[in-house]
């Protein structure tokens, strides 16, 4: 049969497509349509030139128009695949380089339109639209990284992520306010990260994106990176530089929705080929996005090979998937009337639950060690558990919930804070619900929300103190962390992508002792493994006091898997210091004072233990010792026991 097929199209003897490659891809199990379908570059009877493939199962006819043909939509038709949906051909004329897109003609109501290609490699700079001819060779030189980082990505490793958008953390203002490229920006980045010891980076969306306003989010290109920073090998440099010196590279997908920009994935051949046809299914009303249609055996093969892409050609440790929420529930930010339940009567899209259960299957099948991350703001059951326990199948997941409590606490007067000191306690009743990130993330510094700096009150030390403790305690807290950037160093206005980073606030005392406050945290973070070993693991963390709301004091307990490895952590949210402040502890003998936010390197007021303090016989907290400690205005300590030299 395969052979008559090929007898009857000639151009399927340049094909990269077989016929287990077509079944595959309409079953909706092919995950790796980026080997076969779109555009490569190969030889064929001697000749350089190009094979195309497009699915579009409504068209009646499908041609290839480019730079090598002036864009003649009669001079390179490709031919249908049988009843695949898929047209091919192999166009000789068109070679790495050339700038093209399909041409389609289709079978309803005499639609014509010129479309990109949706499983492109590369493609113009926006606000041009034309697909490119690529291939992804790529010398990988980080061969130690990808051998060893299943314990970079574990659990109980340390994972304090730097999220970033690209084109706004440096610009050249010589060059017009250009953003550095891939290549410009890959030493600089790496060798910041390294040095304030964050283990990873997380980048908005590089997909290919018509809107640079968008951020990324509303992406067009699945297979594409974005183009406004390089080529895709000048990528794969930046991410081969950043393992090379020890950060892992998180990327933040959209499998959620798609933009309706006329060259992009909607109404592609026609028909509703990607998106549901009835807006109360595929459309997006809050971001005027179509919504993809999970339940279609193509797109399912679409997107999980777009994630695999990722993992696989660029070397990303990772994915985080934006706004998961909004596939979960079929009434997502709708009225009523404005939804259509599932078959059995309920809010819950079972299509989609069905594919990232697939996703997240697929991934750490081929993948084990790289992480999937949820940004999914609901109480959702079960989303970093694995499947077949009946869960999502994610690795972690953003606590939306500690973020929102813990930012609401902190914006209050202090003198105000007692009467709000459940927004501390309250995420341990479910910290282990999932395996939590915490995220200060960029939405909490955007449309009118001001930076973080800006959200604290008080005077300009009182701002920065309980800056530092916000940091502090986001890092006593069992979970993973993570950071936007510019908050590190106390960015003063909410960020803008149209601009870059204030990094002339480092000129400033505060600015450069917050940075150092982070850059300790950070350090202390990674080394000590009683704050790390435990982020997803119960026995990792315990109160030793989490009453005194009238104090607005906290205090904790971070713990090893060695007995010996014990930290306290003591934090105090009002602008008042507290000498002599007794907490129980859980065996006698010296306590060093790790870290002390209220340090003068911080630009704190320098009040604390002399370096550290002794535990005395005196039961306390249902401990059999206890310490007595000064807690500095604003500020969060932590202690870490020391046994006795022999």
């Amino acid at each position: 049969m395969s052979q008559q097929r090929t007898a009857q199209n000639p151009s399927h003897s340049a094909s990269r497509l077989t016929d287990d490659d077509a079944y595959l891809f309409n079953e909706g199990t092919h995950f790796r349509l980026y080997d076969t379908l779109g555009a490569h570059p190969m030889v064929r009877e001697g000749k350089n030139g190009t094979y195309f493939a497009v699915w579009a199962p409504n068209a009646e006819r499908v041609s290839v128009i480019g730079s090598f043909n002036d864009w003649d939509q009669t001079a390179h038709p490709l031919h249908p695949r049988g009843y695949t949906g898929i047209w091919e051909g192999f166009i000789a004329e068109s070679t790495k380089g050339a700038l093209y897109k399909y041409h389609l003609h289709s079978r309803h109501a005499d639609y014509r339109v010129d479309k990109s290609d949706p499983l492109s490699f590369f493609n113009e700079i926006p606000p041009k639209s034309a697909s490119i001819v690529w291939d992804l060779e790529y010398e990988w030189t980080d061969r130690q990284w990808m051998e060893a980082r299943r314990q970079r990505n574990a659990l109980d490793a340390p994972m304090a992520i730097y999220e970033m958008h690209i084109g706004s953390w440096r610009r050249i203002a010589a060059e017009q306010n250009r953003s550095l490229s891939y290549r410009e920006l890959a030493l600089p980045l790496a060798e910041y990260l390294q040095k304030t010891g964050f283990t990873h980076v997380e980048f908005l969306p590089l997909t290919d994106h018509p809107f640079f306003g968008s951020w990324g989010y509303q992406t067009t290109g699945y297979f594409a990176p974005t183009g406004n920073y390089g080529t895709p090998q000048d990528l794969m440099y930046l991410i081969d530089t950043l393992h090379h010196h020890g950060i892992g590279v998180l990327l933040d997908w959209v499998p959620s929705h798609f933009p309706t920009d006329e060259q992009g994935l909607g109404f592609f051949d026609g028909t509703h080929l990607y998106e549901h046809a009835d807006p109360r299914q595929g459309f997006q009303l809050d971001w005027n996005t179509f919504i993809f249609n999970f339940g279609r055996n193509e797109v399912r093969s679409f997107l999980i090979s777009s994630a695999l892409f990722w993992l696989d050609r660029y070397h990303f440790d990772g994915l985080r998937l934006d706004a998961v929420a909004s596939m979960l529930y079929l009434d997502y930010s709708r009225k009523e009337g404005e939804w259509i339940p599932n078959q059995h009567g309920g809010r819950e899209n079972l299509e989609a639950i069905a594919f990232l259960k697939r996703l997240n299957e697929e991934v750490y099948r081929q993948f084990p060690d790289v992480q999937t991350i949820a940004e999914e703001s609901t109480a959702w059951p079960l989303v970093s558990r694995p499947t077949y326990l009946g869960g999502l199948g994610f690795g972690l997941k953003w606590d939306m919930g500690w973020m929102h409590d813990t930012l609401t606490y902190i914006q209050k007067d202090p003198i105000d804070r007692k009467y709000h000191h459940h927004n501390l306690t309250f995420r341990m009743l479910y910290a282990f619900h999932e395996n939590f990130v915490l995220p200060l993330s960029h939405d909490e510094v955007v449309y009118g929300k001001g930076s973080l700096l800006g959200k604290m009150p008080g005077n300009e030390w009182e701002k920065f103190a309980n800056l530092r403790l916000l940091f502090g305690h986001m890092y006593s807290q069992a979970a993973k962390k993570l950071l936007f950037m510019g908050g590190e160093f106390g960015q003063p206005a909410e960020w803008s992508h149209d601009g870059q980073l204030e990094w002339s606030a480092l000129e400033l005392p505060l600015h450069r002792g917050l940075l150092q406050w982070i850059t300790d945290l950070n350090h202390t973070y990674r080394r000590e493994s009683a704050l790390h070993e435990g982020d997803v693991d119960p026995s990792g963390i315990e109160w030793i006091d989490c009453q005194d709301a009238d104090s607005s004091v906290i205090s904790l307990m971070r713990k090893g898997r060695a007995t010996d490895e014990i930290i306290l952590v003591v934090c105090n949210f009002t602008p008042v210091p507290r000498p002599n402040y007794r907490i129980g502890a859980p065996r006698g003998g010296y306590w060093k004072e790790l870290l002390n936010s209220d340090a003068a390197i911080y630009g704190g007021q320098d009040w604390g233990n002399g370096g550290g303090v002794e535990a005395s016989p005196i039961p306390l907290h249902g401990r059999t010792h206890s310490i007595t400690c000064t807690l500095p205005a604003l500020s969060v300590l932590f202690l870490k026991h020391s046994p006795p030299t022999p």
